[in-house]
């Protein structure tokens, strides 16, 4: 189960990757950007929770990067932009913080429960050692 979501999360990671770009980066690079998240991913993550968080957190970092690579390669094709450029680079700005914001907030929750779930399974575990204890001197008795 966590290798498909392994999977889909690199997925996400590399489509929003090929989007930042328009779609005019080579294929080979978009593949090599994947195995770089799908490796990060591979050996930061332990849960489920943790994975999805780590891919929304970088879904919300390429957010933020799309307006500002807009600009760049519209700023390159030349020195005066004419207005229905404008309107793109403000329609990319409006919807990349918007997205970049959304993304992040949703990240930070995943984060936020990964911690509680870490937490709850730790003071768990100490209760078992603890009671397993506990019922090895009362079996010495």
């Amino acid at each position: 189960m966590i290798l498909l979501n392994l999977f889909l999360g690199t997925f996400v990671a590399a489509v929003g990757f090929w989007l930042i770009w328009g779609g005019t980066v080579s294929p080979v690079i978009v593949v090599g950007w994947a195995l770089i998240v799908g490796l990060f991913l591979w050996f930061m993550t332990e849960s489920i929770t943790e994975l999805w968080a780590w891919s929304t957190l970088l879904l919300g970092l390429e957010s933020f990067a799309w307006p500002l690579v807009l600009m760049i390669q519209l700023r390159g094709q030349a020195e005066s932009l004419p207005e229905s450029e404008m309107g793109t680079i403000l329609s990319a700005v409006v919807l990349g913080l918007f997205s970049s914001v959304f993304w992040i907030s949703f990240s930070y929750g995943l984060f936020k429960r990964a911690r509680k779930l870490d937490a709850a399974l730790s003071e768990e575990k100490v209760a078992t050692v603890s009671t397993s204890r506990a019922n090895k001197k009362k079996q010495r008795m």
